[in-house]
C-alpha cells in the first residue's frame, strides 16, 4: 500500500510539473507567432518535393500555395527567425527522417552570421522542435554564454517568472497549437515602401567564416548523399546589404560544388517587384503581393529545371489552396 501511495505521489508530481511546464512556456499563438512555425511541420503531409530552409527571407517571401497554384508544386518552408546555418543543417537532417524531397532550397543570408545572435532568436527556432538528436545539436551549437542547457530541457526553469504575465492565450493554447502559416509561409499584407536605406559601409572582411562554410558543406553533402538537388538562393531584399563580395563567394561555391545559385535581386524587373508597394518593412522582406510575384517566378524556375511533378488537382492541396485564398482575401 505504501509503495502505491509513493507511486501516486510521484505521478501527481510529474503531472503537475508537466502542466506548469506547458502553462508557463510561451505559446507563440497570437504574439511572436514566428515561434510557432517550426512545430507546424510535424502535422503536415510528408509528400513535399521541395523543402525551403533558412531564415525570415524564406518564410516571408515564398508561398508554397502560390507555387502549387502556379505549377502544381508541393513545397514546404521550414524557416524560422534568424535561422543560423548550423540550425538549417540540423532542421534539414531532421526533415529527412520524415521525407526525402527532390529539391532543397537554402537561403544563403545566414552565412553572414558565425555566432549565435540572442537567446530570443534561439527560442523561436528551438522551443517547439520535437525532441531529437537534431534538437540537442541545435541547442548545444546555438546557446549564448548566459544560457543553460537545462533551460531548454525543462522550460519551466527559464519561464517560471511568467506566472504573473499569463494571458488568455496561455490557457487557450495550453494543449493545442495554432497554425499561423500556410505550409510555412507567414502572410503579411501590410505595406511600408522602401525609403532611404542606411549608408552601405565598407567591411573589414567580406569572407564568410569557416564555421559557416563547414555547415554549408554539410548541407551540400547531406543533399548529395540522399540524391537531392541543392539550390542556393539569396532573397531579393534591399537590406541588410548583400555585398558583391558575398555574391562572388556564392557563385564560386556553386560552381565548385555543382549546385545552382540564384541571387534573386538580379531578377527584380522580371519578377515585377515594386518596392513601393511589395514590402511590409521598407525593403527587408516582401509582403503578400511581393511574395506572390516572387513565388510565381521561382515556381517556374523550379518546374523548368528540376524534374518536379505537377500535382494540380490533388484533393488535399486543393483544399489548402481554397483556405489560403479565403484567408488572403479577408
Amino acid at each position: 500500500m505504501r509503495k502505491i501511495r509513493i507511486i501516486l505521489i510521484i505521478l501527481i508530481f510529474v503531472l503537475i510539473f508537466i502542466f506548469f511546464n506547458r502553462l508557463l512556456s510561451p505559446k507563440y499563438a497570437t504574439s511572436l507567432v514566428e515561434g510557432s512555425m517550426i512545430s507546424q511541420y510535424y502535422n503536415e503531409s510528408k509528400d513535399h518535393e521541395v523543402i525551403f530552409i533558412g531564415d525570415c527571407e524564406v518564410y516571408a517571401n515564398f508561398s508554397p500555395m502560390v507555387m502549387y497554384e502556379e505549377e502544381g508544386i508541393k513545397a514546404y518552408v521550414r524557416g524560422s527567425s534568424q535561422q543560423l546555418v548550423w540550425q538549417s543543417y540540423s532542421i534539414l537532417e531532421e526533415t529527412l527522417k520524415y521525407e526525402t524531397p527532390k529539391v532543397v532550397v537554402f537561403n544563403v543570408n545566414a552565412l553572414r552570421y558565425s555566432e549565435p545572435v540572442s537567446e530570443e532568436y534561439n527560442r523561436l527556432t528551438i522551443d517547439y522542435m520535437k525532441w531529437s538528436k537534431q534538437k540537442m545539436d541545435i541547442i548545444k551549437a546555438s546557446m549564448t554564454e548566459d544560457e543553460n542547457i537545462w533551460y531548454y530541457i525543462f522550460p519551466i526553469l527559464r519561464y517560471h517568472s511568467r506566472y504573473d504575465k499569463l494571458t488568455e492565450e496561455d490557457f487557450e493554447y495550453l494543449f493545442k497549437r495554432k497554425d499561423n502559416t500556410f505550409n510555412g509561409f507567414l502572410v503579411n499584407k501590410n505595406i511600408k515602401p522602401a525609403g532611404d536605406l542606411p549608408v552601405q559601409r565598407k567591411l573589414a572582411s567580406y569572407q564568410f567564416e569557416d564555421i559557416c562554410y563547414d555547415y554549408l558543406d554539410k548541407i551540400t553533402k547531406l543533399c548529395k548523399d540522399n540524391g537531392i538537388q541543392l539550390v542556393l538562393i539569396k532573397a531579393p531584399s534591399l537590406y541588410p546589404y548583400w555585398y558583391d563580395e558575398y555574391d562572388e563567394q556564392m557563385q564560386k561555391y556553386a560552381e565548385e560544388n555543382n549546385v545552382d545559385y540564384y541571387n534573386l535581386k538580379n531578377y527584380v524587373d522580371e519578377i515585377g517587384i515594386d518596392y513601393s508597394v511589395d514590402t511590409y518593412d521598407g525593403g527587408l522582406h516582401l509582403n503578400l503581393t511581393g511574395a506572390t510575384k516572387l513565388s510565381e517566378f521561382f515556381a517556374n524556375i523550379l518546374m523548368e529545371n528540376y524534374d518536379l511533378t505537377n500535382y494540380k488537382g490533388d484533393p488535399l492541396y486543393e483544399q489548402k489552396l481554397k483556405e489560403y485564398k479565403e484567408y488572403v482575401s479577408e
